[in-house]
């Protein structure tokens, strides 16, 4: 390592966000600049740890010291080389990923652990700027093609793998703009758009071809499919809505996520009449009692946006008990652990309930909703348990469900297609290839509602079985970059 007592020298420091009162006012990104000199600094407390656990922790296999070490040292565009040889989406990562690699850092075993996501983003936008990052088509065409179904995270990896494989590769995508979740299901103030469109125009121009507004199963069909390509790659994400299933349900300001998520973003973009995919109703929480129910990250994203548009209280509803500040014993490193967490979004102007359960939604005589009832409630004897005397009854006009997702929609090409689902409902796969021939799947279509990272990591996987499936071999990158060259 380039500095072998740097976590000695200095602390952890993360750039510093905009104040509370500003960035609420709008959709911006949090994060001011962070200076080289700091970026540096940090990257120099990554450890000669001699076992590297980050790379344990990351679903890409990132070589993260390398470019660590790398970034002290001044070379920036050979860490970019290095990060872009595992990930190839480091803008997106950078800025969503919750850095399970962090929590197995060696140093966090007694201390603050090394900043690897704000150093990755920093290599990448380092790498934007000084052009770096160029396109870089394949010299041949093998003559295949291969849809690629959806344009989230899997589907865009996989797309590009396979495209510099040598196929042709053609994404469609159901929504009116290429992006998938990072589109409309991620607020702007977590990562603006122009951080997608900068990476498409890449992926245009090194040959990728893109389609959207087209609903595969509908507008596109198996047969068309069949006739036009060689393979087809299912990564649609898990998409199905976990409902919940109590009384008043489904009165007037009772919302899921995925709508409301939807529509602001649809407004940041400028967007006219985004209200005409969703009933024609306007899904704002202005002047109104907001919960949300779910204590995920799509349940901070609608934190947030309800706080930009001005909510009267935002109150956060979590089933669980409230979990510890520090790494519970029964969780030790290099694992993942179950402790508080708070988002930018928390600190904005949120209420955060622990142990809550949702009884029933209220409503007045209009069938709207006026009020939540709830029920405190403690872990006992292997399952939840309500305690007497802890009615609550909270006044509400907007409640939004951000419960997860269950498993993908499997009710148009999957079942056209007939393909063998797991007994989670996702497609069900053996080396990425489904129960029917040529048919792949990747992502949280077939994983299951999971990180960033793994989508990322599924659909260059998943490529490589594509690219074998068509011509026999590859010579497509392994999952960690081992294959090549050190830079």
């Amino acid at each position: 390592m380039g500095n072998i007592t740097g976590f000695l020298e200095h602390d952890r420091e993360l750039p510093n966000k905009r104040p509370v009162d500003e960035r609420i006012g709008d959709y911006k990104e949090l994060y001011l600049p962070f200076p080289e000199e700091k970026i540096k600094a940090q990257a120099g407390r990554c450890m000669d740890c001699g076992v590297p656990f980050c790379h344990t922790g990351c679903p890409l296999g990132n070589i993260i010291p390398d470019w660590n070490d790398l970034v002290y040292r001044g070379q920036w565009e050979s860490a970019i080389k290095r990060l872009h040889s595992t990930n190839n989406f480091p803008e997106f990562t950078g800025r969503l990923c919750p850095a399970p690699c962090e929590e197995a850092c060696v140093l966090n075993i007694n201390e603050p652990p090394v900043t690897i996501e704000e150093i990755e983003k920093s290599i990448v936008e380092r790498a934007f700027e000084e052009g770096w990052i160029t396109p870089q088509p394949p010299e041949t065409r093998t003559g295949k093609k291969v849809a690629v179904i959806g344009s989230g995270p899997a589907g865009l990896a996989c797309a590009q793998q396979l495209n510099r494989a040598g196929h042709t590769v053609t994404v469609l995508e159901r929504a009116d703009r290429i992006g998938g979740l990072l589109r409309y299901g991620i607020p702007d103030f977590k990562m603006e758009k122009w951080v997608i469109d900068r990476r498409l125009t890449i992926l245009e121009d090194e040959g990728i071809l893109f389609q959207t507004s087209v609903s595969v199963g509908h507008d596109v069909t198996k047969d068309d499919l069949e006739r036009d390509y060689d393979a087809v790659v299912f990564c649609g994400g898990s998409t199905k809505p976990r409902p919940l299933p109590i009384e008043g349900a489904d009165l007037d300001g009772v919302i899921q996520a995925m709508s409301f998520l939807p529509q602001q973003n649809k407004r940041v973009a400028g967007d006219d009449n985004v209200e005409a995919n969703y009933g024609g109703v306007p899904l704002r929480a202005d002047d109104k009692n907001v919960i949300v129910i779910g204590g995920g990250d799509t349940g901070s994203d609608c934190i947030g946006t309800s706080i930009r548009h001005g909510a009267t209280t935002v109150t956060n509803f979590e089933l669980m008990p409230e979990p510890p500040q520090g790494r519970p014993e029964n969780q030790p490193w290099p694992y993942w652990p179950m402790r508080m967490r708070e988002s930018s979004s928390h600190k904005e102007g949120c209420e955060r309930e622990f142990a809550v359960l949702t009884k029933s939604f209220n409503g007045d005589a209009d069938g709207k909703l006026k009020s939540v009832s709830t029920v405190e409630i403690e872990w006992k004897d292997r399952k939840f348990e309500e305690i007497a005397g802890t009615e609550k009854e909270w006044p509400c006009e907007m409640a939004i469900l951000a419960l997860g997702f269950i498993h993908p929609e499997t009710d148009s090409i999957v079942a056209q297609y007939g393909c063998e689902l797991d007994g989670r409902g996702n497609v069900k796969v053996e080396n990425w290839e489904s129960s029917v021939d040529g048919f792949f799947a990747a992502g949280d279509a077939q994983r299951g509602q999971s990180l960033i990272v793994w989508a990322i990591a599924d659909g260059r996987e998943c490529a490589r079985a594509v690219d074998i499936k068509l011509m026999g071999s590859t010579e497509l990158p392994t999952k960690d970059g081992s294959d090549l060259p050190r830079v």
